[in-house]
């Protein structure tokens, strides 16, 4: 992956694998995280590049 990440967009399941935690962890920590989300009619979708950079922010 280059750096930033990419806009892809990631399902809450992709994410939760991505960062080792349940689904219930990423739909109820994601705000206090400051990971914006992209709604996708009434889903959650979040932008491969905010994951990314919330990993390098807090953990680079």
């Amino acid at each position: 992956m280059t750096r930033g990440g990419s806009n892809r967009l990631l399902t809450v399941e992709e994410v939760a694998a991505w960062l080792r935690v349940s689904e219930a962890t990423v739909r109820k920590k994601y705000r206090a995280w400051g990971i914006r989300p992209q709604k996708v009619g009434r889903l959650l979708r979040f932008r491969e590049r905010d994951i990314a950079n919330y990993l390098e922010k807090h953990y680079g």
